[in-house]
């Protein structure tokens, strides 16, 4: 608060979290973290992974594409809301943060133009925004891998032994093999949180913790060498690095401010401090008070993000990334995930029914997703006699494949749909088991849980399911949206308003709403399925049936591609 002739005068921050399906604005008291208005806002072309829609050609398999017009339109519809809804003059409004799905890239021209935009690459897919769940580029991140553990890279050990297709490198490296004009014509490849940053303050700097997760950079040694590059593809080592360029920045510092032609367009002041971009995933760290070596939390939306904090430099396999204060200061931050979670209930909903429950869904005036879980919840842990893999965009964590996909095992004539999704959703939390066991096994002590997101806040019995697999009480924060609320309190770093990081969380932080206690009955027979689930995810997943892959490869060549 400050005071102005007299008068206690509030100052506020808008953190907006750029997701996989829309872009959300949440406008909070700075001083606390209060929140006071959100508004949300779905991307107009959603995400290209069937249809081009420059061209309404289909696209190759495994691509994910967006168009980066989609941000800026959200950014100019969900913060004059916000604003609206909360009564808030734009001059009490202090500083704007942002986070983004992470790794989505961007190609650019020198002025910060992103290629697509250009009418010269207007129809080339690979010129538009790469979405982070985007696999097309696996046979480069093979390729990346393979030269890193030929030359014992030392950056390996940091991202769990693997160069994953979602990463900067192995997407950078699919444009310069299949659309070289492009990557010629790129004077950058930014995140795609990094380029709004710089598009709505005219600075080129870059997020640390993009850089530090998705592009192996690691503080006191920098980027991967160019050597490294060379052996990749002479071609590629060329270059690659000068695409790179920029200075790197920590969560909470000052970006710069806003330009006059923005604020003009998101009703905000110019001049209004703009904080350095976060990765989705670790921007809610922030927001739920992680504050002790072991904490870990969870973010349950169309993916999972488990990430935990620790005091030493442990080395996990199969992990996305360890960090040094990469999620909260003064803490190494460990990233794994599930490449797929709220995707998957999306799909038993979508696909997994039938004309009955059709019916029975419009007679009850309720969507076919919360009748299922209805249904589901009805049963009994191992009722069904069914298990899944939950691998239908690939593995993140620990195998780091995006060639494996899902399947059910056990399905009989009496099968439901119901018990489809309820093993769906056994899937997810026995992948968050196994991501927990495999921490602890390589040194990191995992103590409380702490879940936030869509699911975490609106679904009991899923979160309920989760407690009983994981054996663990699950804590779920007030947040609905910790990742925004986690962009507005770098934001009022950045404003000056918290001297440090470490106070504007302390300060702002969303409280603990309810927690989730385990069953112990239920957690004996889930461990029971567990272990089968381990079984099918070694057999799989391991070698010793490569069947998935194969699979993959024989569809995409009666496709074409």
């Amino acid at each position: 608060m400050t005071v102005k002739g007299g008068l206690t005068v509030a100052k506020y921050t808008i953190g907006v979290d750029f997701g996989t399906l829309s872009g959300r604005a949440l406008l909070v008291d700075a001083e606390n973290g209060r929140e006071l208005a959100d508004a949300v806002m779905e991307y107009p072309h959603g995400v290209m992974d069937r249809e081009f829609c420059a061209t309404g050609e289909t696209l190759p398999a495994n691509f994910a594409l967006q168009h980066p017009a989609d941000y800026l339109q959200v950014l100019e519809n969900v913060i004059p809301a916000v604003l609206e809804k909360a009564g808030v003059n734009a001059a009490d409004v202090v500083g704007l943060g942002i986070d983004f799905t992470s790794c989505t890239l961007l190609s650019v021209d020198s002025a910060g133009t992103p290629l697509c935009l250009l009418p010269e690459f207007e129809q080339t897919p690979l010129a538009y925004a790469i979405l982070w769940k985007h696999h097309a580029a696996k046979k480069y991140a093979d390729r990346l891998t393979k030269v890193a553990r030929a030359r014992n890279e030392a950056f390996l050990a940091r991202c769990g032994g693997k160069v994953d297709d979602e990463w900067t490198f192995a997407k950078m490296y699919q444009v310069m093999a299949e659309a070289p004009a492009v990557y010629a014509a790129a004077d950058r490849f930014l995140e795609g949180g990094d380029w709004l940053v710089q598009t709505l303050t005219g600075t080129r700097v870059r997020s640390y913790h993009f850089a530090a997760y998705k592009s192996h950079f690691v503080a006191g040694t920098g980027y991967p060498k160019k050597e490294y590059f060379d052996a990749v593809d002479p071609k590629f080592g060329d270059t690659v690095l000068q695409k790179l360029d920029g200075e790197l920045l920590l969560y909470g510092e000052r970006a710069g401010a806003l330009c006059a032609e923005y604020a003009k367009k998101l009703g905000l002041c110019a001049g209004t401090a703009v904080a350095v971009a976060m990765p989705d995933g670790h921007a809610a760290g922030t927001a739920v008070g992680l504050s002790r070596a072991g904490d870990m939390f969870a973010v349950l939306g169309t993916s999972g993000c488990f990430m935990a904090v620790g005091d030493r430099d442990a080395k996990v396999p199969g992990i996305c990334g360890t960090v040094k204060d990469g999620i909260v200061p003064g803490f190494y931050g460990y990233e794994a995930g599930l490449c797929s979670l709220g995707d998957h209930f999306a799909f038993a909903a979508a696909n997994l029914t039938s004309p009955a429950y059709a019916r029975e869904a419009a007679a009850r005036g309720i969507g076919m997703l919360p009748l299922l879980l209805e249904k589901a919840a009805a049963k009994k842990p191992g009722e069904s006699g069914l298990l899944a893999l939950n691998w239908f965009n690939g593995n993140r964590s620990i195998l780091v494949n995006s060639d494996l996909s899902g399947c059910f095992v056990g399905l009989t004539q009496a099968t439901a749909p119901e018990d489809m999704l309820r093993a769906l959703l056994e899937a997810t939390a026995f992948g968050a088991r196994n991501i927990i066991e495999n921490f602890e096994q390589n040194g990191v002590s995992i103590g409380r849980i702490i879940a936030t997101g869509g699911i975490a806040r609106k679904d009991p019995f899923t979160m309920q399911l989760y407690a009983d697999v994981l054996g663990r009480p699950i804590t779920v924060t007030k947040t609905a949206q910790a990742p925004a609320l986690g962009a507005a309190i770098g934001a009022a770093v950045a404003a000056g308003v918290h001297a440090t990081p470490t106070e504007g969380i302390e300060r702002m932080h969303a409280d603990a709403d309810r927690i989730y206690t385990p069953n112990g009955a239920s957690f004996a027979v889930y461990s029971d399925l567990y272990a089968e689930y381990k079984r099918l995810h070694d057999y799989f997943g391991r070698g010793d049936n490569n069947v998935m892959a194969r699979l993959r490869a024989l569809a995409a060549a009666q496709k074409g591609n």
